[in-house]
């Protein structure tokens, strides 16, 4: 008899959340926190958002990087403690917000203090500790090496530029690039020193032009290695504690990368560019739930027939390296995969795109043959068509429902409501970061919706946020997983981003006293109610084989 798939759940809580006194959630004493609180709530899954570098606009979702990891994740005590910070370069932190990143004071202190660190790295490593670096870098010298001098040049212009203004340099990329993007991007684009706007040897990235960068920035071109490795050594650890307490980590690889990014500078031949290097068309969604004019994100598409022609190296590099750091990958946008929006470069609303075909089954399968069966989750919200649906089940990929759309329109016919899910192949949220919470939802929806909640689950609408989570957790769906921010039951102010708007989001945080016992508590009783406790300490361990999301045993 075939035995059904396991039953579990977990919590979605980007790091940069976690309780920190310098500003921003890190890979310290706060991420082990929260990963206890998941154990004592019977949790089996942690969900974050990208953990790369975050570039202007500080989204996970625009990174300079798909490869590198976001250093301002890196604990200052954890670098205390292993003799790469003194307890007084910390003694006068200053006062941030606890419930709120400001990014720009916080990226300034962080910065200081890493580079008070790589001092102290090069000043008292021991030998071992040297070969140890050494090691990383040539190990992850494909991606490394790119993004390190990539990030160093962009900070060498950018401090070379705060002061030079209408430079004859200025004017020289004004004039090339006004008319595609505007008066205003192009100033964006300057003195933030996007890599359009370098010097013309170094944005062709000539073997010459590199090697000349290379030795004019070389501290600060190690400098950001020395960054990367104490990430990476920092998250292994954060990894390894997670998965000894019988937790796995679900990450998310957005499926399109930012133009200003290391990526799309080394990589040109990958992606739809023109002769001078601007995209041909950029990427988005058409008008959906949350925008009337669609979502016009300005990512550079992929030029599939050459990713096609390399047998997706880029690709299954990409998806392997995410590995070492994540047990499952969630993938944004999956339906891009089968066909993707396409929007006219110099568009300013994504209304004006077409559907456009992407690289479908020989993808997946070129990943598969190198890495064998794949923990993915299907991001595959929005528009969908029977051919995206068919992509996502010929591999047998987990999809995405959302509870707050199966309540919209007040329509028990919606195929987000619990009744109407057809496959227990899927993961459920009560929202996702794109949503609000569920209390700043249902604050804000009509009252018919608000009337047809309180039937659906029998309750007086006093706790919606757990009510919420009843019915995830209930729900015939193999996976669930929760926002931390509805386990708290917060209002809107607590939500994490709003999709077309540029600023304000991705800066929830929440104190230490925030993270209740009561509410690991809620979370234990709701997983053995609904069959989702799978831990060792209270399930007999017999009960317990492999499990493989997405594979049925």
């Amino acid at each position: 008899m075939k035995k059904r798939q396991k039953r579990i759940s977990g919590v979605l809580n980007h790091p940069t959340s976690f309780p920190s006194r310098y500003g921003i959630g890190d890979l310290g004493k706060g991420a082990r926190d929260f990963i206890d609180f998941l154990k004592a709530g019977g949790q089996s899954l942690w969900q974050v958002l990208p953990i790369n570098p975050t570039s202007f606009g500080d989204s996970p979702y625009q990174s300079f990087s798909t490869f590198a990891g976001n250093h301002m994740l890196i604990s200052p005590d954890e670098l205390i403690a292993e003799g790469f910070l003194n307890p007084e370069d910390v003694a006068d932190v200053p006062q941030f917000s606890a419930h709120k990143v400001e990014y720009g004071n916080v990226i300034e202190y962080k910065t200081g203090l890493l580079k008070k660190s790589y001092g102290l790295f090069l000043e008292k490593a021991s030998q071992e500790q040297k070969n140890d670096f050494s090691d990383f870098c040539k190990k992850h010298e494909s991606w490394l090496d790119n993004y390190c001098l990539f990030a160093a040049i962009k900070n060498h212009l950018i401090e070379q530029r705060k002061n030079e203004f209408e430079s004859d340099e200025f004017k020289t990329f004004r004039e090339k690039s006004i008319y595609r993007i505007g008066e205003g991007l192009t100033k964006d684009y300057y003195y933030g020193a996007a890599w359009l706007s370098w010097p013309d040897d170094i944005i062709r990235a000539g073997e010459d032009a590199v090697k000349a960068w290379k030795e004019k920035l070389a501290d600060e071109v190690n400098f950001f290695r020395y960054t990367q490795y104490v990430f990476c050594k920092q998250w292994a650890e954060i990894k390894r504690y997670a998965n000894e307490r019988e937790i796995k980590i679900i990450g998310d690889i957005p499926i399109f990368v930012a133009m200003d990014s290391a990526d799309v500078w080394a990589n040109k031949n990958l992606f739809q560019l023109d002769e001078e290097n601007w995209p041909v068309a950029v990427a988005g969604v058409p008008p959906d739930y949350f925008s009337a004019t669609g979502q016009l994100w300005g990512n550079p598409l992929y030029a599939w027939k050459e990713h096609e022609k390399q047998d997706y190296d880029w690709w299954i590099k990409r998806i392997s390296h995410m590995l070492e750091f994540v047990d499952i990958l969630r993938i944004d946008h999956f339906r891009g995969f089968e066909s993707y929006w396409r929007i006219p470069f110099g568009e300013t609303t994504a209304i004006e795109g077409k559907w456009t075909k992407g690289p479908g089954e020989k993808l997946f399968k070129a990943i598969e043959a190198k890495l064998g069966k794949l923990p993915i989750i299907a991001e595959d919200l929005g528009v969908l068509t029977e051919a995206v649906e068919n992509l996502r089940d010929q591999f047998n990929l987990p999809g995405m429902k959302i509870l707050q759309f199966g309540f919209d329109g007040g329509e028990s016919d919606n195929a987000n409501m619990p009744h109407n899910i057809k496959t227990a192949n899927v993961v459920i949220y009560t929202g996702t970061h794109d949503n609000d919470t569920t209390a700043g939802w249902y604050s804000k929806v009509d009252e018919k919706v608000r009337d047809q909640f309180r039937r659906y689950m029998n309750v007086s609408g006093d706790d919606v946020s757990w009510d919420m989570i009843r019915l995830a957790f209930l729900s015939a769906a193999n996976y669930a997983v929760i926002p931390i921010q509805d386990i708290m039951g917060l209002g809107s102010y607590a939500r994490i981003n709003v999709p077309g708007v540029a600023v304000g989001n991705w800066q929830f945080r929440y104190s230490e006293d925030m993270l209740r016992p009561e509410m690991a508590s809620g979370l234990l009783y709701l997983s053995k109610l609904s069959d989702r406790n799978l831990r060792k300490e209270f399930v007999d361990e017999e009960e317990i084989s492999p499990e493989y999301i997405g594979e049925e045993i």
